[in-house]
């Protein structure tokens, strides 16, 4: 299959799912807190990491203020809470170098801004790149574990690395930031109700040009 078919695919994922008006949250920062407590758990344990966190997910200063054991603590049912709370801790304090504004943020060329998000600790490629494309708005594909699986299924030649993946994924994509938004939460859907570590190929609105659904079919 060609890689300019990645555009094929998001349309038809498009048309079947429709808009999933990703990334979930109601500020910027609570967007950002969110792709750091995603790591290493699901969405709902998110949610209640969040809660805790009541109106205080919205000041980034009382998230700079804030002592890093009590941090841990509020941001407990994300799991890992530990771990996580030096991560926001050391994500605020390099935020805080742009006065926590987003739009200077996004003013900051692109590779230069990821190069800063990847030297935070603990900010690895795919969070750093959720931060870029949700937050700062930056053409940016996700090429997390979801995007490996259903490409490599679908017969796209897939490269083994994160950046060798993403790099060609955008080439075949318009410099559209809304395409690339729901292009990865469509892939995130789909992996989670059809294309599953055991996919459910007869119902899956790309099986007519899937290598892996086809080959079931014979």
């Amino acid at each position: 299959m060609e890689k300019n078919n990645y555009l094929e695919i998001y349309h038809k994922l498009y048309d079947y799912y429709g808009p999933q008006a990703w990334w979930p949250a109601s500020s910027n920062l609570e967007m950002l807190l969110g792709s750091i407590l995603v790591q290493r758990t699901n969405w709902r344990n998110v949610e209640k990491a969040l809660a805790r966190l009541e109106t205080n997910v919205h000041d980034a200063n009382y998230l700079y203020q804030i002592e890093e054991r009590e941090l841990s603590e509020k941001i407990r049912p994300s799991g890992f809470y530990r771990i996580k709370a030096a991560r926001i801790k050391a994500f605020i304090t390099w935020f805080r170098n742009y006065n926590y504004d987003v739009s200077v943020v996004q003013d900051i060329p692109h590779n230069k801004l990821r190069s800063e998000l990847l030297s935070i600790k603990g900010i690895g490629d795919e969070t750093a790149d959720v931060m870029l494309l949700y937050a700062f708005e930056k053409h940016t594909f996700i090429a997390d574990q979801y995007a490996f699986r259903i490409f490599n299924r679908i017969g796209m030649g897939v490269p083994s690395t994160y950046r060798g993946l993403q790099k060609m994924v955008e080439k075949g994509l318009p410099n559209d930031i809304l395409l690339y938004q729901e292009y990865h939460a469509l892939l995130v859907e789909h992996a989670k109700v059809h294309c599953k570590v055991k996919p459910l190929c007869n119902t899956c609105p790309v099986k007519s040009i899937c290598a892996f659904g086809l080959q079931k079919q014979e």
